[in-house]
């Protein structure tokens, strides 16, 4: 990755006050880390899982913003990735970014234009920010060749942490934030899709909801989630915010992944919480009947974040993250099942 000769290194946070800092800490854990590296190097044994499953479309929640900009907000921890370095999205052939979240305003309404800005010459589209209300909130609409459209609706909860200020106005950029995770809410945003949703469309919703850390499942969220899926409106709803994954439930047909993870961080080496295993996390893989939105598969890969890229977990590491998932799942009617491969698998009744 090139070098960031014209944005300095400096963080404002009470931890550390140097990016390069993340780099020497995951290194006293796990080794030494070469440089420079490739865009590619991050995405470690994730690129071959994508090969093998080369699935149509790829979606993530992008929790950084992507600038120069050094107009930097008071909040503890601001994220940013230099525009150079987008080739590292490129690498992984990410389709679409979720801007909906606590982090992409970190360096001010600069900060976000550049990101948008960025992303949109790399070819990656966003959803759940914009330089207004309208644009923030509309859709991304991805193609499939002979299969139709996905959009993918984005919205942030302030219960993720969102300040309320960064909410997107009629004329102000900020992300699309949602005022409360209510019964009405859902019903506003099922009337958006439907407004937006043709014949054959499918409909991602991405939430960025709830804390870091802890597994339970907030019963308003599940809620939020049941009424999109009872109004029609959600086809799949892909939850994050948690630092570790958590529960997935299936109803009515459809997918509900109230809490993905962390992928892809550089949270090596930073002590605390570790009984939740943020170093490991899941590549999610749901399959769905384009005619009918029905939901056909939900594959996971095991990882393991060392030396700053992702590994393949090791089979301990895959039955830990399996437990994990069917102790907190088997509520919601779902299991999860450990393959030989060293996959996991979803089954649910109905």
């Amino acid at each position: 990755m090139p070098s960031d000769n014209d944005t300095p290194p400096q963080l404002h946070e009470g931890y550390v006050k140097n990016a390069l800092d993340y780099v020497r800490l995951a290194e006293r854990v796990n080794g030494p880390i070469p440089r420079p590296v490739g865009f590619d190097y991050i995405w470690g044994d994730a690129l071959a899982e994508l090969a093998h499953y080369a699935p149509d479309l790829r979606i993530v929640n992008l929790e950084t913003a992507v600038t120069r900009s050094e107009d930097w907000e008071a909040k503890g921890i601001n994220y940013r990735m230099h525009p150079d370095n987008l080739g590292a999205l490129s690498a992984a052939g990410v389709d679409c970014c979720v801007l909906a979240n606590n982090h992409v305003l970190d360096w001010g309404v600069q900060g976000l234009r550049e990101t948008l800005t960025s992303l949109r010459g790399a070819g990656i589209h966003t959803a759940g920010a914009g330089p207004d209300r309208a644009r923030a909130h509309a859709p991304a609409a991805l193609s499939i060749p002979g299969a139709g459209r996905v959009l993918v609706f984005a919205r942030a909860a302030q219960d993720s942490g969102v300040p309320r200020h960064w909410a997107a106005q009629a004329r102000r950029p900020g992300v699309a934030l949602l005022d409360e995770l209510s019964v009405r809410a859902a019903a506003v945003l099922a009337d958006e899709i439907a407004q937006a949703k043709a014949p054959g469309d499918l409909a991602v919703v991405s939430l960025h909801w709830g804390g870091n850390w802890g597994y339970g499942v907030p019963g308003q969220h599940r809620r939020f989630a049941h009424a999109l899926i009872e109004a029609g409106a959600a086809d799949i709803v892909h939850g994050h915010s948690s630092h570790h994954v958590k529960a997935m439930e299936v109803y009515r047909g459809h997918p509900i992944l109230y809490g993905c993870g962390d992928l892809l961080t550089d949270y090596e080496g930073i002590g605390g919480y570790e009984h939740y295993r943020g170093d490991l996390g899941l590549m999610y893989f749901v399959t769905m009947e384009a005619a009918t939105g029905r939901l056909l598969r939900i594959e996971m890969s095991p990882t393991r974040m060392r030396g700053l890229r992702i590994n393949r977990a090791s089979p301990a590491d895959a039955e830990w993250l399996r437990d994990v998932l069917e102790r907190e799942s088997r509520r919601f009617g779902v299991q999860v099942a450990l393959r030989t491969d060293g996959r996991l698998q979803a089954h649910w009744s109905g």
